[in-house]
């Protein structure tokens, strides 16, 4: 049943570098993660390839058969034997014994929105535990089975199927459905912020000196005296020139219907 459910596994996935957490090694800033079969006695296949933000490039290549026991990976250089254990449709782990007493556990899971998620947990040089987790997305231009004549047959379930196209389904709604939220916020967001300013400048208006009633629509300047006070008037601070009777001019202003204040460029 191994390489059965490994059917929405089987795929060239390519990584989010940005969405990853890395305990030991560099990040990295990109790479592939292939998962596929290649005969009939359920061997796995994964070819990892990234490249580092050094533009350092590194490769691993390994077999494994996913029956549930410890096989040599074909790879002295990764581990002394290794075995997948498939725990449903959507999970399988790698096992990795590399001394007696130091293991490499890499968890693989597809997640609700389609991607990949690897979890490494293994030891550092010291001794000490780290955890580097990477998540990928799907290259949908690479076969999800073994193209090749003497390649595994590997059918598609039914159910992985239903999953595979009402996960991409939801994920095209709910981000559509997001992203128009995420904007209407904004929108709502700029708006308060330009109510609450309106608001303030209304405020400081209102406490000035007003020697005459205002129009609705009719440009007025707002100025500031030599003692604090404010006052508003109809003559520009060009108008006044040099020796007006204020400290500084702080703001052009039009009155609006709703009796708030609109500050103009």
């Amino acid at each position: 049943m191994g390489m059965i459910q490994a059917y929405n596994f089987l795929f060239s996935w390519q990584l989010f570098p940005e969405k990853g957490t890395y305990e030991k090694g560099e990040r990295p800033k990109s790479g592939t993660y292939k998962i596929g079969s290649t005969d009939s006695r359920n061997e796995m296949n994964v070819e990892m390839n990234w490249v580092t933000l050094e533009n350092q490039a590194f490769s691993y290549i390994y077999s494994l058969i996913a029956d549930g026991d410890f096989h040599y990976p074909g790879d002295g250089h990764i581990a002394e034997k290794a075995k997948v254990n498939f725990i449903d449709s959507i999970s399988f782990e790698i096992l990795f014994l590399l001394t007696e007493d130091q293991t490499l556990k890499v968890m693989h899971e597809i997640m609700p929105n389609g991607y990949l998620k690897v979890t490494e947990d293994g030891y550092m040089e010291n001794g000490t535990m780290y955890k580097n987790t990477s998540l990928y997305h799907k290259q949908m231009s690479v076969l999800p089975y073994s193209s090749s004549v003497s390649g595994a047959v590997i059918r598609p379930t039914e159910e992985g199927m239903i999953r595979h196209k009402s996960l991409t389904a939801m994920e095209e709604q709910t981000n559509m459905q997001l992203t128009q939220i995420r904007q209407q916020i904004e929108l709502l967001a700029l708006q308060a912020q330009e109510i609450q300013r309106r608001k303030d400048l209304s405020i400081l208006i209102y406490s000035a000196k007003l020697n005459f009633t205002p129009v609705i629509g009719q440009t007025y300047y707002l100025y500031e005296k030599k003692n604090g006070d404010h006052f508003l008037s109809l003559v520009s601070p060009k108008e006044w020139g040099a020796n007006g009777p204020f400290k500084k001019a702080i703001a052009t202003v039009k009155l609006l219907a709703d009796h708030t204040w609109m500050e103009l460029n």
